[in-house]
């Protein structure tokens, strides 16, 4: 759900001869955050899990508690990037009632 509306704000303010150019870094840092992503929160489970094995938990019981601990993490993440996201993409309020460049203003009379 969220990775067209990120591409069009990440494609808005490219410039047409640079479209092909962006297109293909925004499509990469997708993949690699995806794929770094995954690294972190199975490396974060793996890590809880042997943690929780050593102190005696049942094997089960230890794979549970990874799992938990990474989807907690990733929510953790989520909600800061939400937050970051909300904070730093909010339209500028002056530019959307400046007219375009080059077109001209509107008289009054």
């Amino acid at each position: 759900m969220a990775f067209n509306p990120v591409l069009l704000a990440a494609m808005s303010d490219v410039e047409p001869s640079e479209a092909g150019l962006a297109s293909g870094l925004v499509n990469t840092s997708f993949l690699m955050g995806g794929a770094l992503g995954l690294a972190v929160l199975a490396s974060v489970a793996s890590s809880r899990s042997h943690t929780l094995r050593l102190g005696g938990a049942g094997e089960l019981s230890a794979l549970t508690g990874g799992y938990h601990i990474a989807f907690l993490v990733g929510a953790a993440f989520a909600a800061a990037a939400a937050v970051i996201g909300g904070t730093l993409l909010r339209e500028n309020p002056a530019a959307a009632h400046e007219p375009a460049q080059g077109a001209p203003a509107a008289e009054i009379s």
